[in-house]
Protein backbone atom coordinates (compact mmCIF):
# COMPACT_ATOMS: atom_id res chain seq x y z
CA UNK A 1 0.00 0.00 0.00
CA UNK A 2 1.33 2.84 -0.98
CA UNK A 3 0.50 6.72 0.72
CA UNK A 4 0.26 9.84 -1.18
CA UNK A 5 0.50 13.16 1.02
CA UNK A 6 -0.73 16.43 -1.42
CA UNK A 7 -1.81 19.54 0.55
CA UNK A 8 -3.80 18.79 3.57
CA UNK A 9 -4.55 15.22 2.76
CA UNK A 10 -3.35 11.48 2.45
CA UNK A 11 -4.64 9.27 -0.10
CA UNK A 12 -3.94 5.60 0.50
CA UNK A 13 -3.74 3.50 -2.60
CA UNK A 14 -3.69 -0.27 -2.70
CA UNK A 15 -0.67 -1.99 -4.22
CA UNK A 16 -1.43 -4.86 -6.52
CA UNK A 17 -2.80 -8.49 -5.37
CA UNK A 18 -0.62 -10.75 -4.35
CA UNK A 19 -0.34 -13.82 -5.83
CA UNK A 20 -2.84 -15.51 -3.05
CA UNK A 21 -5.17 -13.25 -4.30
CA UNK A 22 -5.03 -14.01 -7.73
CA UNK A 23 -5.24 -17.41 -6.71
CA UNK A 24 -8.32 -16.85 -5.16
CA UNK A 25 -10.39 -15.00 -7.98
CA UNK A 26 -9.03 -18.01 -10.31
CA UNK A 27 -10.57 -20.33 -8.01
CA UNK A 28 -13.74 -18.18 -7.93
CA UNK A 29 -13.98 -17.40 -11.03
CA UNK A 30 -13.05 -20.64 -13.32
CA UNK A 31 -15.64 -23.28 -11.81
CA UNK A 32 -18.23 -20.80 -11.56
CA UNK A 33 -18.13 -19.85 -15.64
CA UNK A 34 -17.90 -23.63 -16.07
CA UNK A 35 -20.35 -24.85 -13.90
CA UNK A 36 -23.09 -21.80 -15.99
CA UNK A 37 -21.59 -23.07 -19.28
CA UNK A 38 -22.47 -27.12 -18.18
CA UNK A 39 -25.67 -25.26 -17.31
CA UNK A 40 -27.19 -23.18 -19.76
CA UNK A 41 -24.77 -24.57 -22.41
CA UNK A 42 -27.47 -25.39 -24.84
CA UNK A 43 -29.11 -21.87 -24.48
CA UNK A 44 -26.37 -19.76 -24.59
CA UNK A 45 -25.08 -21.84 -27.64
CA UNK A 46 -27.34 -20.25 -29.66
CA UNK A 47 -26.31 -16.67 -28.66
CA UNK A 48 -23.88 -14.22 -30.59
CA UNK A 49 -20.41 -14.36 -28.93
CA UNK A 50 -20.98 -10.83 -27.39
CA UNK A 51 -24.76 -11.55 -26.51
CA UNK A 52 -22.84 -14.76 -24.93
CA UNK A 53 -19.97 -13.23 -23.04
CA UNK A 54 -22.63 -11.02 -21.69
CA UNK A 55 -25.06 -13.09 -20.39
CA UNK A 56 -22.41 -15.02 -18.77
CA UNK A 57 -20.64 -12.19 -16.96
CA UNK A 58 -23.97 -11.02 -15.92
CA UNK A 59 -24.82 -13.93 -14.25
CA UNK A 60 -20.90 -15.22 -12.76
CA UNK A 61 -20.07 -11.38 -11.83
CA UNK A 62 -22.29 -11.14 -8.48
CA UNK A 63 -22.07 -14.79 -8.18
CA UNK A 64 -18.11 -14.42 -8.02
CA UNK A 65 -18.35 -11.38 -5.99
CA UNK A 66 -21.22 -11.50 -3.78
CA UNK A 67 -21.02 -15.16 -3.01
CA UNK A 68 -17.44 -16.75 -3.83
CA UNK A 69 -14.92 -14.35 -3.13
CA UNK A 70 -15.99 -13.34 0.57
CA UNK A 71 -16.57 -17.28 1.59
CA UNK A 72 -12.78 -17.50 0.05
CA UNK A 73 -10.86 -14.63 2.17
CA UNK A 74 -12.93 -15.77 5.46
CA UNK A 75 -11.10 -18.96 4.30
CA UNK A 76 -7.74 -17.62 4.06
CA UNK A 77 -7.75 -15.32 6.77
CA UNK A 78 -8.95 -18.41 9.13
CA UNK A 79 -5.50 -20.61 7.12
CA UNK A 80 -3.07 -17.87 7.35
CA UNK A 81 -4.05 -17.03 10.74
CA UNK A 82 -4.23 -21.11 11.77
CA UNK A 83 -0.37 -21.12 10.40
CA UNK A 84 0.65 -18.14 12.44
CA UNK A 85 -0.37 -19.47 15.65
CA UNK A 86 1.37 -22.72 14.86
Amino acid sequence: MTTLTTGTSTHCTPGPPSKHQLALIWLAVFPTLTVLNLALGDWVGTLTPVVRTFVLATIAVPIVIYGLMPQLHKARVRLLTRAATS
